[in-house]
């Protein structure tokens, strides 16, 4: 059977720089189905080989996300084509794409996840390098970033005192446009139409500016 051994790649504890050609530890094997490990890997080497998977595994959907935008942008007439051939969820690669899109490659944090990033792909440039500064400079989970994002924009729940249904009836292809951008902020389909109808009521409600005195002729 074949297998592949990749090379040994020096790490820091905190993973790697993002400087740095990504592979494993020389002692492990990879083969299309298994990871093999030594018998008697020291602990210290056996964590080393989890952060180096842990960062191939997120790296790789950066690498995905970049794969499509360039098919897009050199193969526009056969990209979806080449897609459906990978057999990966098309519309999973598209939010890959979009993301990878959002961000140069120089934007990019090696110290947060692609998930860090997703969180804040909707937003603008300035406001997307705020919050990763912060979820950078406090070691936030995706879930804490997510949290602050919704807290600051006024959209964590509120206690719930009654509940109402709303039924409405929709055009599939209006359905498709909403679970679309749904998707691309990593929201469920209810969720984001809540926090788009809470962020026009608000827009709605805030005063208008009064209007400029009108200065008298002399």
């Amino acid at each position: 059977m074949s297998h592949a051994r990749l090379s040994t790649l020096s790490t820091t504890p905190s993973g790697p720089t993002g400087a740095e050609r990504l592979s494993l530890d020389g002692a492990v094997l990879t083969r299309r189905t298994s990871l093999s490990l030594p018998e008697r890997m020291p602990l210290e080497d056996w964590k080393r080989v989890g952060r180096q998977l842990t960062c191939i595994n997120d790296s790789s959907t950066w690498w995905l996300g970049d794969w499509l935008v360039y098919g897009r942008e050199v193969y526009p007439d056969r990209y979806r084509r080449a897609i459906e051939d990978t057999a990966l969820d098309y519309q999973t690669l598209r939010n890959y794409a979009w993301i990878a899109g959002r961000f140069l490659k120089h934007r990019r944090r090696p110290a947060l996840s692609f998930q860090h990033h997703a969180e804040v792909a909707a937003l603008a440039d300035h406001l997307q390098d705020m919050w990763l500064d912060r979820a950078e400079q406090h070691g936030w989970s995706r879930n804490t970033l997510r949290t602050h994002i919704r807290r600051d924009r006024g959209l964590v729940p509120m206690t719930i005192t009654a509940v109402v249904q709303i039924r409405m009836d929709i055009a599939v292809e209006q359905k498709r446009l909403w679970q679309d951008a749904a998707e691309r902020t990593h929201s469920e389909l209810r969720e984001w139409m809540v926090e788009v109808l809470n962020e026009a009521a608000r827009r709605e409600a805030a005063p208008e500016p009064a209007p400029l005195p009108v200065r008298q002729a002399g």
